[in-house]
């Protein structure tokens, strides 16, 4: 397998029982199979420091705005997002496998965005709250005004309604 950055062969590594790709030699990346990367992405995840030190060449320069190729798939091109709400860390994922490729320097980042899951889940319902909460509220708002309104023209024209007049049919007054 191929690096998708530079085109160096990726050499597995086994860490703590994880099998990682990484790009020894090359441009310093590394390439996780989906659900690896939980096992590396907090400071007191002993393992990760331990791919904190891929060897990399200084000389091999890398176009981190261009688009990679999955190199596990290589049909797909990998979408590049940021990792987490702090929008610090841009990584990129195959939609095809799901596998994730950290360029240089990226797992060190992603590192040190938060201790543990507790406090990334707390910073996500913070972004959360922070930038869509208002918006809840207000479609919440409309949403519950529009019923309202719906009711009320229900309301007026119940009695066009057949059901209307037979016994035990009033209460809502539709068929």
């Amino acid at each position: 397998m191929n690096c998708p950055a530079c085109a160096n062969t990726l050499q597995e590594r086994d860490v703590d029982g994880v099998k990682v790709d990484v790009c020894d030699g090359g441009c310093g990346g590394i390439w996780f199979d989906k659900g690896e990367l939980h096992h590396f992405d907090e400071p007191h995840e002993s393992a990760g420091a331990l791919l904190l030190s891929v060897k990399r060449d200084p000389l091999r320069d890398v176009d981190r705005n261009a688009r990679y190729d999955c190199p596990r798939c290589e049909r797909y091109v990998m979408q590049r997002h940021y990792f987490s709400v702090r929008m610090s860390v841009q990584v990129d994922t195959c939609p095809g496998c799901g596998g994730v490729f950290l360029d240089a320097g990226e797992l060190a980042g992603i590192r040190g965005l938060f201790d543990d899951e507790e406090e990334r889940e707390a910073a996500s319902k913070e972004f959360w709250d922070e930038v869509f909460e208002s918006h809840m509220a207000d479609s919440e708002q409309e949403l519950d005004e529009s019923i309202a309104r719906s009711r009320r023209i229900a309301g007026l024209f119940r009695f066009l309604s057949p059901s209307f007049w037979l016994p035990g049919r009033q209460s809502w007054g539709s068929y």
